[in-house]
């Protein structure tokens, strides 16, 4: 009954409005007192919780993409992107989402996706008679991959959380960040075929190399970070500090960075860091308590219920995760959510790489979905449309969404290729 008290006792907290790192914080310490645990251990677990050179990755990498944002390389990105995919059917359209995947290698981040991509494509779509809330639905949802392609923020928290290799997650991102991208652009094609939409003269060598030449920085990125990591020339949170020099080296030679820049850069760093360890530190605490009432094997055995197969299994957590992030932001859902589910698919033999990539992309759907869906807000003011539009644009897109999602959780071979490849089993 206890359990049952502190969880609907954070529900009601978070419905009231109170931030999730107070709501957390609060539920643990009437636990701690009604369970008469001495106080002092709550905060030792909070501390203890963010007391990790690994976590440093996180502000590293927090400032490398703030800093590559800064670099203004979006126009030579959508440039590159036109050249590869522009001849195909839907045009503009296959150019953002390709576009989306080269820039979430240089922010791993679906918001900063959406923004900056978005704030440009979206304007360029509706002049070459794009629907609105079509270019808008578009940029929403090939911004999804933005999490799983180095450098990724949310596989490293995951890392820490459930003690997974950091290393092994940012390789595990990268194919399926490739199969979310490739459904989606095989969805777009038959899509723009089917409504006639306008696609671009296919490039030339020349054009194609002259593009691939301004905008190498970007794929550079994400290849610099990788690599280093692959040849053993530095760990990920060594790979992470690289990744700010480069960023602040790129910005020395296209001169377009500027003190004030930099100043910017490192203070929205310092406010997402404070945020999210913040929250790591009391879910901390919270999840100690998850683990010592049992929750984990309550869940494992009333999944068991349903069925033992880890396939099944994982479909239903899947379905957990969808539901959750509907309702939670995706990176504080993350943070709660990550210490109980570790448990859970271990009980039923799987990955918890594998299972890392799905729970972060299960999640950032969530920021696609209403009633969350801070990327559809974020889209639709751009696009200048009604909310109402923007649901009904975003709902063709949950198909290939779904599929891939589905293709993940059948073949986890997907994630786990790379890092089996070079790490070993």
């Amino acid at each position: 009954m206890l359990t049952v008290s502190i969880i609907l006792l954070l529900l009601v907290l978070l419905f009231m409005g109170l931030p999730l790192v107070f709501a957390i914080g609060s539920a643990s310490m009437v636990y701690y007192a009604a369970a008469d645990i001495n106080l002092a251990l709550l905060t030792q677990r909070m501390t203890a919780s963010v007391n990790s050179f690994l976590i440093l990755a996180i502000p590293f990498f927090f400032l490398a993409g703030e800093l590559m944002n800064a670099c203004k390389l979006t126009d030579r990105i959508i440039a590159m992107a036109r050249a590869f995919v522009g001849h195909i059917h839907g045009g503009l359209a296959q150019v953002n989402i390709f576009a989306s995947l080269i820039f979430s290698g240089m922010s791993g981040s679906p918001t900063a996706d959406t923004t900056a991509l978005g704030s440009v494509l979206i304007p360029a779509m509706k002049r070459e008679g794009y629907p609105a809330p079509f270019s808008a639905a578009v940029t929403v949802a090939s911004s999804m991959v933005g999490p799983l392609i180095p450098p990724s923020v949310a596989l490293v928290i995951y890392g820490t959380l459930a003690n997974v290799s950091i290393g092994r997650l940012l390789l595990a991102g990268i194919l399926p960040g490739f199969v979310i991208i490739a459904t989606q652009m095989a969805f777009t094609y038959f899509y723009a075929r089917a409504k006639g939409m306008p696609r671009y003269e296919r490039a030339t060598l020349g054009e194609v190399g002259t593009a691939v030449k301004g905008g190498a920085a970007a794929i550079l990125f994400p290849v610099i970070i990788v690599a280093g990591i692959l040849f053993g020339i530095f760990s990920p949170t060594e790979a992470a500090a690289v990744a700010v020099l480069y960023a602040l080296l790129l910005g020395l030679f296209y001169k377009n960075v500027h003190a004030r820049d930099i100043w910017q850069a490192v203070v929205n760093t310092a406010m997402g860091t404070a945020r999210i360890l913040s929250i790591i530190a009391v879910a901390s605490a919270f999840s100690w308590i998850m683990v010592r009432e049992r929750v984990p094997s309550t869940i494992a055995n009333a999944i068991s219920t349903v069925s033992e197969n880890p396939t099944i299994a994982l479909f239903v957590i899947v379905a957990l995760l969808l539901v959750v992030g509907l309702l939670m932001v995706a990176s504080s859902a993350e943070i709660v959510l990550t210490p109980i589910l570790v448990p859970v698919i271990l009980q039923f033999g799987i990955d918890p790489v594998h299972f890392g990539v799905l729970m972060v992309f299960c999640l950032i759907i969530g920021g696609a979905t209403p009633p969350v869906g801070v990327l559809m807000f974020i889209a639709q003011d751009i696009a200048k449309i009604g909310h109402g539009q923007m649901v009904k644009a975003m709902l063709p897109f949950y198909i290939p969404l779904f599929t891939a999602i589905v293709l993940l959780v059948l073949f986890p071979q997907i994630s786990l290729f790379l890092p089996n490849l070079v790490f070993g089993q």
